[in-house]
This record gives structure tokens, sequence and C-alpha cells, in this order.
């Protein structure tokens, strides 16, 4: 009797450790600004929704959800603020109406060469206490867990492009902003039209070029069949996103837990920029074996002069606010450091992760 009570107490106890730890877990529901078809989507979900159960011992796990899921796309900074939503994987160049200093942050145009460099800046550069400055002046109760980037886009082209001087005249899709601003400078004509209206426009020549997406996402959607001169690794556009979650729920958690999900992110996303980038070559690869379509691989001075070029736009836009100014700060700060501005002679030191870089 006393051997069946004694069991009997043990499993009531070990039930209720089970149910203490299941209480505890807690899952993240974000919304990110990707389509729920997007190769960084499925990669995400497929490779690394599964490793933050892992590394937090199954305490914390993660919804990612499609664009739109929850609210609209310009929306998830106050969802996340106002516990709607933990948590949004987003693009911060969404809320640049707000203020210039989005722009500088979603996108530093013609600026970086890989991914990972300006992973590199929100991780050790200071990046996540500007946006994280940014975002404290538009809302409260947000907690900015990383940013960065994930793909280089590539331009899309009817024409050849092979230096800084071959873009002047030549009309470029851009959307208005920073982007333009720098294609401005060095010379295209940018218009301003939707995405969806990009393959038309090309194919009926109303534009020579296009501010588009990845080389793996230009080819998906033919891009490159009807524009035969893109320029791969691309001179301009790379997106970075915002991993953030509401405060409370970040307070919620674990220090270790803090530190394992802010490690994800930066993790995940070097990661999805290998793939991205390992995706991108072989499609390049196919193109340059075929013949048909010819891939323009930009020098690295001519890359530099186009970069000391957009610095005039940067500092146009660093000048329309004191965070933006900050921004631009750090960001020059950080890309001297790495030698990627002329005023620094030092050679670049590395980037932070392996792989594409």
């Amino acid at each position: 009797m006393k051997i069946r009570t004694l069991v009997y107490s043990i499993s009531l106890a070990s039930a209720a450790m089970f149910s203490a730890s299941y209480a505890q877990a807690t899952e993240l529901k974000v919304q990110t600004s990707f389509n729920s078809g997007d190769y960084a989507y499925q990669y995400l979900q497929d490779n690394w929704v599964p490793k933050l159960k892992k590394m937090t011992g199954g305490d914390v796990s993660i919804n990612l959800m499609p664009i739109g899921s929850v609210v609209p796309y310009k929306e998830t900074m106050s969802a996340v603020s106002m516990g709607l939503l933990d948590g949004d994987l987003t693009a911060p160049a969404y809320f640049t109406g707000k203020d210039p200093v989005f722009a500088l942050m979603g996108d530093l145009v013609a600026g970086y060469d890989k991914p990972s460099q300006f992973l590199g800046f929100c991780k050790n550069g200071g990046g996540e206490k500007i946006l994280q400055k940014a975002i404290n002046a538009q809302v409260d109760g947000v907690k900015v867990v990383g940013c960065g980037p994930y793909k280089r886009e590539a331009l899309v082209s009817a024409v050849p492009i092979r230096s800084v001087e071959d873009l002047q005249g030549v009309k470029i899709r851009s959307p208005e902003g920073l982007a333009a601003a720098v294609f401005r400078r060095a010379g295209a004509t940018p218009v301003n039209i939707p995405f969806s209206e990009v393959y038309t426009a090309l194919q009926q020549g109303v534009v020579d070029a296009a501010d588009a997406s990845a080389y793996v996402n230009n080819d998906a959607s033919g891009l490159n069949d009807i524009a035969k001169y893109p320029i791969y690794p691309g001179i301009h556009s790379m997106s970075s996103q915002q991993f953030t979650v509401n405060r409370n729920t970040w307070e919620s958690l674990s220090q270790e837990d803090q530190q394992a999900l802010h490690q994800w992110f930066y993790k995940s996303f070097n990661d999805l920029a290998d793939a991205v980038h390992q995706q991108d070559e072989k499609l390049v690869a196919r193109d340059k074996a075929e013949g048909d379509i010819t891939v323009i691989d930009w020098p690295q001075a001519e890359r530099d002069q186009l970069r000391e070029i957009a610095r005039g736009a940067w500092e146009n836009f660093g000048e329309k606010s004191k965070l933006a100014q900050q921004a631009l700060d750090a960001h020059l700060e950080y890309m001297k450091s790495k030698g990627l501005l002329k005023d620094k002679a030092a050679k670049p030191t590395g980037d932070e992760s392996s792989g594409q870089g």
C-alpha cells in the first residue's frame, strides 16, 4: 500500500512539474513582411523555426506569419507596442514616412557589399541601438532584438551597364526615396512605377532597368528573360529587416532565452543569406553557360565610385532629422572601420560570418 502511495505521489509530482514547464513555454506570434510562398519565408520555417525551440530548451517557440496576417504591413510597429503581435520581422523602410532614420536603417543604398557587413553593423556597430532609439521615438513597449538584410538585390537591365558612366541617361524603375536619389546623383533617370508593372515596362521600353529583387526572384518572375543584362552581384539595394518583440513579452523571458533569441536572429539571417547567395550563384552559372543572358559583374573600383556618389544622398537624408544623422554617423564609422569608404586607407578587415560574406 505504501509503495502504491509513493508511486502515485511521484506521478503527481512529475505531472505538476510537466504542467509548470508547459505553462512557462512562450510562443511568439510574429508577423513578417514575407509572402507565404517566398523562398526566405519557407527557408526560415523549415530550418530555423524548429531551432529556436532547441536553442531555448523548449522555453520559446516562434510562429512566423506572412505579411498582412493580423495587421497591414505599415502597422506592425504599433501592433507590437499594443500587444496585438508578440513581434514583427519586417522592413524598417516601411516606416520612412515617420522619420527618415528608417530609410537609412532600412537600406543604405549602394553602401555595403555583402549582407554580413550590414548584419555586422547592426550587431556590433551600433545599428541595434539606433533602431531602438528610432522606434522609441514612435511607440512605447517595443524591444529591438536584431536587424539586417538577408539578400543583395541584382539590378535588372535590358541594356548593358558596365560602369558608373554607363548609368548616364538610363531610365531605371525605382521607388521614390533614397534609391531614387542615389540613381539620380549617378546620372540615371529614376522612374517611379509599381513593382507589378515592371515586367511590362521593361518589355515595352518604358524603362531600361529596374530595382527589383534578388537574382533568384528575378529569374522566377521572368525578368531576366526580357532584360538580358542583369548586374550581379547588385550595385544598389540591400533591404534590411528588423526583428522586434513586445517589451513585456521580452522581459518575461529569462536572460538565457533573451540571449538565445538574439543569437537565433543573427544565425538564421546569416545562414539565410548564404542560402540565397548559393541559389543565386547556381542560376548565374547556368545563365552564363547557356549564353543567352549576359551577367555583368562590376569591378570593385566602379562599386566604390558609386558608393562615394551615394554618400551625398545619404548625407541629405541624414540632415532631415536628428535620428537620421545619428544613423548615418554610425554607418559611416562602421564602414570606415571595414575599409568600405575611400577616406579610410586600411583594407577591409573581413566579415562577421563565413560563407557568402
